[in-house]
């Protein structure tokens, strides 16, 4: 029986204005304005059931994703290092009903998870400093650090958290590709002292040899490989892990071509026995994503060893369910669907050009 049929398709570009705090910022990308392209299907249906998709994007690449599609271009949306695909909200509701002990302990404990918002780039130390310290009084255990663009700026940043966090937390460092081969061999070599659990992203990521050369250099240093956040299809993901290139796989769920794909790369890590940690933040990410780690562990992996999924703190109010994070960890939603869809008005007061938004703070820029 068909349930409805689609009757309008609108397309927004959302842009928040992080760059002015200094949040995303990394050694790449030194003052991103987190955005979206953000689709909504509506159909007929009775009950106006309706779909709700993300591609996250760095802000103009919002503009690039739109032609894209406009074309009917597959695949990557060539926008600055940031996701792919549309995911969708619509299609049957139904609620998990708990039948089994994994699917409990994810009710009662949660998905493990790491806080990037402590550490960007951009921020002075006196804002680093504050940050860790909350998050340390919030319950965080595992922190990541963005490295890349100065090696004594980040043996400093780094000596700082360290000192913070103490010998037995868990520290991670992410490059988001800013060097070559031998330079990130050579920088890591230098901050091994650190005790990171992993180095994201040392450098491209099409570079399958040149990671798992990097790998090579640095696990017997203590140093895992993490990468994947940037890619964009199953077939890279199986050659890392023929090459033995990483040693953590981050899918993220809107680079890859939506769920479907995500799973694929799932059962492929299963099969290499790597653990999946995925990439999350931006906007919606987490939101999306929490979907794929409880399914990885529920039906998948059945396993948290070396599991670990990415949490960022910003961006979440404008979503109308918003991801849940207790005692650092990711709790089930309790809501149906894909957790894409936003606040209509948040939508509409950072719609770029015309939102309130952006009306105020264009005119400034330009002047």
């Amino acid at each position: 029986m068909v349930r409805g049929r689609i009757s309008r398709l609108s397309v927004r570009d959302v842009r928040f204005p992080t760059s002015l705090g200094g949040h995303g910022s990394d050694a790449m990308h030194t003052d991103p304005d987190y955005s979206a392209a953000y689709v909504v299907i509506e159909t007929d249906a009775e009950d106006g059931i309706k779909g709700c998709g993300i591609t996250f994007t760095l802000g103009k690449g919002t503009e690039v994703d739109w032609s894209r599609k406009g074309r009917g271009a597959p695949g990557d949306s060539g926008r600055p290092k940031r996701g792919v695909g549309l995911v969708g909200q619509a299609g049957g509701k139904a609620c998990l009903e708990v039948t089994c002990g994994h699917e409990k302990q994810m009710l009662a404990q949660g998905y493990p998870a790491y806080t990037t918002s402590c550490a960007w780039l951009g921020y002075s130390d006196d804002t680093l400093k504050q940050l860790c310290a909350q998050a340390l009084k919030d319950g965080w255990t595992r922190f990541k650090v963005k490295v890349g663009a100065d090696l004594q700026d980040d043996m400093r940043r780094c000596q700082i958290i360290r000192d913070m966090i103490g010998p037995e937390k868990t520290l991670m460092m992410d490059a988001n590709q800013r060097w070559d081969v031998p330079e990130a061999v050579e920088w890591m070599s230098k901050l091994a002292k650190f005790k990171p659990l992993w180095i994201e992203e040392p450098t491209s990521p099409d570079d399958i040899l040149g990671h798992a050369t990097i790998s090579k250099a640095l696990v017997p240093l203590g140093i895992g490989i993490a990468t994947g956040e940037q890619c964009h299809n199953r077939v890279i993901f199986k050659q890392l892990l023929q090459a033995k290139a990483l040693q953590f796989l981050q899918i993220d769920s809107c680079r890859l071509g939506s769920v479907n794909e995500n799973l694929s790369v799932l059962l492929m890590a299963k099969k290499f026995e790597i653990p999946v940690c995925p990439h999350a933040g931006g906007v919606g990410l987490c939101e999306l994503v929490q979907h794929l780690i409880i399914f990885d562990y529920i039906s998948v992996s059945a396993s948290l060893e070396n599991r670990v999924c990415e949490y960022v703190d910003h961006l979440h109010e404008h979503f109308k369910y918003p991801v849940m994070i207790q005692r650092a960890s990711y709790m089930p939603p309790k809501d149906p669907g894909y957790s894409t869809e936003m606040k209509e008005e948040s939508v509409k007061k950072h719609q770029y050009p015309d939102g309130e938004v952006w009306k105020k703070l264009l005119p400034a820029q330009e002047n």
